[in-house]
């Protein structure tokens, strides 16, 4: 597999994973009540709880966005010149 291939795999998961990650925050932020209660059907849990959840897995979500997508690719765009 050659350098191209590489960076062309992994702009593509950036791209990807980043729109997904824009519209989960987007939703949440917008709708709140809306995904509060489709999930509490689910699990019983309250408000409060269910804020941080959201919140950790946003921020988890974003950190792992970063060390394996973006900076993977960064990195092969570097080392690609």
């Amino acid at each position: 597999m050659d350098i191209q291939t590489l960076i062309t795999f992994f702009k593509w998961c950036t791209i990807i994973n980043g729109v997904l990650l824009v519209l989960s925050a987007t939703i949440f932020i917008l709708a709140p009540d809306f995904v509060y209660q489709t999930h509490s059907k689910l699990f019983p849990i309250p408000r409060e709880t269910f804020d941080v959840i959201i919140y950790s897995f946003l921020g988890l979500y974003k950190i792992i966005f970063l060390v394996f997508n973006v900076v993977p690719y960064v990195a092969l765009l570097i080392a690609g010149k």
